[in-house]
Parts: C-alpha cells; structure tokens; sequence
C-alpha cells in the first residue's frame, strides 16, 4: 500500500526547513516588532496552508483521505490572511491567533498520526510535532501579556522544534517510500 503522505515526504522536510529558517530568524532578530512578528507568521501559516492544499489535492488523486488537509490548509491560509490584512491588530488578538492556530493544527497532526499508526513506523514524530504545536498554543494563550519579544522568542523555539521533527518525519518517511513498489496508489481501508 502506498500513502500519500510516504509518497510526498518531501513536502514534510520542506515545511520542517522553513519553520528551522524561521525559528532561527525569530532568535537572530530579537528585537522584533509586533508587525514584523504578524508578518513572519503570516507569510509561515501561509505556506504550510499552500502546502497542506497541494497534499489534499495529491490525496484526492490518489483517492486518499483528504478532508483534514484540506481543513488544515484553510485553517492555516484563513490565520495568515487575518495577519497580513490587519498588521496593527494588538498584541491579544495576535497571541489568541497564534494559539489558536497552532492549537488546531496539532489536534490535526495528532489525528492524522494515529490514523497512520497502522501504516508506516514513525508515526509518532507526527504525533510528537502536535503535541508541540498544542503545548506551544496553551502556553500562547495563557500568556498574552508576554509581549512581542517573548512571543518571538516562543514563536522561535516552537518553529525550530517542529521544524526538526518535521525534517526527520520526512526523512523516514523517504526510506518508508524506497519500499513501496511504482504503481497506482491504494486507498485506505475504510473504517
């Protein structure tokens, strides 16, 4: 059985690199401002919302479940547009924005590698990567009077670590596809 996501590894170890060039720009540039935080999330949720959009769209061809990734990715895409259209929003609407949003995807992660749990070895870095990114939501939200630097700090640190998990998830995952023989992709059973 070929999955979607094993054939698509790649897309994980991209995602994973942008969030570490994030984590590291978030700690290269302390002093960062409240718009210039709204904007490096924005242009971040942006991509991992086009980029959950282009597996659904895979699944789909491959009759695969898609329906997650497509509300991930409209998820992500709905909170960069938020970010991008109101850079002055204050520092509340931010925190709840970006605790919400990493909330959801990690319940979405979560989800998605117990689905998997019967499919390939390394589910559990799927797992892993939600778990971070509901940590990092609770800890966001109960916070919002942290301010814009140690926002940055924790946007940072949240990056990098998930970005990490995302490029070993990948990379196991790209051993997982070498077995796989060419051919048309099965669906998954159905529940």
């Amino acid at each position: 059985m070929r999955l979607v996501i094993v054939k698509n590894w790649w897309s994980l170890v991209l995602r994973g690199a942008l969030g570490v060039v994030l984590g590291f720009i978030a700690f290269a540039w302390p002093g960062i401002t409240l718009r210039g935080l709204v904007i490096l999330f924005g242009a971040y949720a942006l991509i991992v919302g086009a980029v959950s959009l282009a597996g659904a769209l895979h699944a789909a061809q491959a009759q695969e479940r898609w329906i997650s990734l497509v509300i991930e990715g409209l998820i992500c895409i709905a909170a960069a547009v938020v970010a991008i259209t109101w850079p002055t929003i204050t520092i509340f609407s931010l925190v709840y924005l970006i605790g919400a949003w990493a909330l959801i995807s990690g319940l979405f992660e979560i989800a998605a590698a117990f689905r998997l749990r019967k499919h390939i070895s390394g589910e559990w870095l799927l797992a892993l990567s939600g778990i971070v990114s509901v940590i990092f939501g609770v800890l966001v939200m109960m916070m919002p009077i942290a301010g814009a630097l140690v926002m940055a700090f924790w946007f940072g640190a949240y990056a990098l670590i998930f970005g990490v998990i995302l490029i070993a998830l990948g990379f196991r995952l790209r051993g997982v596809s070498r077995r796989f023989p060419a051919g048309p992709p099965m669906p998954l059973p159905a529940r």
